[in-house]
């Protein structure tokens, strides 16, 4: 299905070349997968505002449509996302302009996480700073064997705080300290060993490895993901003996649920479950 435009930056002098270029594109198929494909090639997809408002407008979009199953964030060129528009944050600095564009950030990541379908990061290029937090963020990541992952903002005198916040959940302390604290690269599997990243393709093999990802989701009933994830994180923040307690409560509702009445149905009489709704890929 082609992909239709969200939001477009506005024409001016120094962007006349890319004058009403979309900097998202949408697109979804017949099984409720939808690809939201990061459109700002020319600047490495950098996060202007308008980036940040539109990914959110449409992630807010996403969380309301039942329909949706897995939602694949891609990005068009050489680079996946190179953190913040940088251009953009030294015209006009003040420290209330500052907080308000890293909250606004920080709004647009959270809300990835909090959506009750999984968001699969399609990396094709190089990840940075706020870019390597975007593919944090994201519950998984299939990424090419030529990508490349840094929080490099040490290298220009700005700490990346808010990508160390998710970087820290995903890989261990001081790995993710080492690439804070030197800005240096790490390769596709080098990110995969990290934990980074879930799997590593070749190039030309990319699509069908997410496919393959997909596809393995949307045979499991929604129901059953939806409060999966939404448990997930929240019991990562939690002591263990809060953890064991909300997990009691989850899997005890979970069971309650027709799809877990009639999956367990199904293995008790050797069969394959019949879920309604269910989309073969």
């Amino acid at each position: 299905m082609k992909a239709s435009p969200l939001s477009v930056e506005p024409a001016s002098a120094a962007k006349a070349f890319v004058s009403e270029e979309p900097v998202l594109l949408r697109s979804q198929d017949t099984c409720g997968v939808i690809t939201l494909t990061l459109n700002r090639p020319h600047a490495f997809n950098a996060l202007s505002e308008a980036m940040l408002a539109t990914l959110q407008r449409e992630l807010d979009r996403i969380a309301h449509d039942e329909s949706v199953r897995v939602v694949v964030l891609a990005a068009e060129g050489k680079a996946f996302c190179a953190g913040h528009d940088l251009k953009e944050m030294r015209a006009a600095p003040s420290l209330d302009y500052y907080e308000q564009l890293f909250a606004q950030c920080s709004d647009m990541m959270l809300a990835i996480q909090r959506l009750p379908v999984p968001v699969i990061a399609r990396v094709q290029g190089i990840a940075t700073a706020a870019g390597c937090q975007l593919v944090a963020m994201c519950d998984l990541a299939v990424a090419s064997s030529t990508a490349k992952f840094a929080v490099s903002g040490v290298n220009l005198g700005l700490f990346c705080s808010a990508p160390g916040v998710a970087l820290s959940r995903n890989v261990l302390r001081k790995a993710a300290f080492e690439m804070l604290v030197t800005g240096e690269f790490i390769s596709a599997d080098e990110a995969k060993q990290r934990g980074l990243i879930n799997r590593v393709a070749e190039p030309d093999q990319l699509d069908a490895e997410v496919e393959k990802l997909v596809a393995t989701i949307v045979a499991k009933p929604r129901v059953a993901v939806a409060m999966g994830k939404e448990f997930f994180y929240r019991q990562a923040e939690l002591g263990i003996a809060a953890a064991y307690e909300a997990a009691s409560q989850t899997m005890a509702c979970n069971m309650m649920d027709e799809a877990a009445l009639e999956g367990v149905q199904a293995f008790i009489e050797k069969r394959p479950p019949h879920w309604s709704g269910r989309t073969e890929r």
